[in-house]
């Protein structure tokens, strides 16, 4: 995790929690002039609606605006992990083991960056992906993105 981002969830979790979210992780993108942070809150009880994302994002709004942790403009987005949800902590791996996963690497790991399996679980600081029944121990500071697959039946 970058330096950037470990100082924004430093800002933003006690925000989250204490209005009674579960943090899930940000995203950060620095894009020239304009910039996006997006924050993914959960809830497992009750889901999350468009009044707990602007719950949060009227909080954050403001706490950013005094801490002022980004330099250009950005834009705020608060929202729902989703159905096909990004992985942030080694936690979520583990919690998730048994369903399908992408992950995008930082750089090529056996000749790739790209691989959709099941998560088996999580060895020290690896992911244990399982793709074509080929084990693979996936570096967790190596994950540049993973999201959950969702599954229709």
């Amino acid at each position: 995790m970058s330096a950037k981002l470990k100082q924004l969830e430093e800002i933003l979790r006690p925000i989250v929690e204490g209005l009674g979210y579960e943090f899930w992780g940000i995203e950060f993108r620095s894009q020239g002039h304009h910039s996006l942070l997006r924050i993914f809150i959960d809830d497992a009880e009750n889901g999350i609606g468009i009044e707990d994302c602007e719950k949060v994002s009227r909080q954050a709004s403001g706490v950013m605006d005094v801490e002022d942790p980004i330099q250009t403009e950005y834009t705020l987005e608060v929202s729902s992990p989703g159905m096909d949800r990004p992985l942030f902590r080694l936690e979520q791996y583990e919690a998730f083991a048994g369903h399908q996963v992408q992950i995008k690497l930082r750089m090529a790991f056996e000749g790739r960056r790209k691989f959709q399996g099941l998560i088996k679980g999580v060895e020290g600081e690896d992911v244990v992906v399982v793709v074509d029944d080929h084990e693979y121990l996936l570096p967790f500071d190596s994950i540049e993105k993973a999201n959950i697959v969702p599954v229709f039946e």
